[in-house]
C-alpha cells in the first residue's frame, strides 16, 4: 500500500497493491499498520455506501464537533472525481482544494481527516462509492458548502450536475464561519 501525500497537510492518496490473475483481483483496502506508519491514527466506526448515475454531485458536506468524521473513501464500481476542501481555520491551506478520480480501475483511496469538506461528481452512471468513517452520522452536526462557490472555484469537470435540494441551498464560503 502506497500512501501519498497531497499539496494539503493530511490529506493523502492511498494506492493499494493489487494482484491479479485469472480469477479476478485482490487488495487489502485499509491496514491500521500502514496508516499508523503515516500518521493517521483513526478508529473507524461506521461504513456507507452510495449508488448513483452519471453527473449526480454530492457535496460539500462535513460533520461539525462533537460529530467530526474523517472519511476513507473509494470508489467500488465506476469512477467520481473527488474533491476535499480543507476549512480548518488555523491551516495554512484553509479554503484550499484538492481533488483525485477514483475509479474501479485505478482501486485507489482516500482520506479526507476531520476538518475538511467532502464531495464528488459521478463519471460513469451506477457508480458505487464507499465511505469508511471515524465517527457516527448525526443529522444535527452536518453542514455544508456550495459545490460551485465562486470564491472556491472547483473544476468539477462538469456543468450541469444532477444535485440535492440541500446541495442546491447550501451557504457560500465567504460567510462560513468554520466550526474547526
Amino acid at each position: 500500500m502506497e500512501v501519498i501525500r497531497t499539496s494539503i497537510p493530511d490529506l493523502y492518496i492511498i494506492k493499494p497493491k493489487v494482484f491479479t490473475d485469472q480469477r479476478g483481483y485482490f487488495f487489502e483496502s485499509y491496514n491500521k499498520e500502514v496508516f499508523l506508519r503515516n500518521g493517521i491514527d483513526q478508529n473507524f466506526v461506521q461504513d456507507n455506501e452510495s449508488m448513483s448515475g452519471k453527473g449526480v454531485l454530492r457535496g460539500l458536506h462535513f460533520q461539525k464537533p462533537p460529530f467530526t468524521q474523517g472519511k476513507l473513501v473509494r470508489v467500488m464500481q465506476g469512477s467520481v472525481l473527488d474533491v476535499a476542501v480543507d476549512i480548518r481555520k488555523k491551516s495554512p491551506t484553509y479554503g484550499r482544494w484538492a481533488s483525485v478520480v477514483l475509479s474501479q480501475e485505478n482501486k485507489w483511496m482516500y482520506w479526507i481527516p476531520p476538518g475538511f469538506a467532502h464531495g464528488f461528481v459521478t463519471l460513469e452512471d451506477n457508480t458505487v462509492f464507499f465511505y469508511k468513517c471515524t465517527n457516527v452520522y448525526n443529522k444535527a452536526s452536518e453542514g455544508a458548502i456550495r459545490w460551485n462557490d465562486p470564491d472556491l472555484n472547483i473544476d468539477w469537470q462538469i456543468r450541469d450536475p444532477v444535485l440535492s435540494e440541500k446541495d442546491k441551498e447550501a451557504p457560500l464560503f465567504k460567510g462560513f464561519d468554520s466550526p474547526f
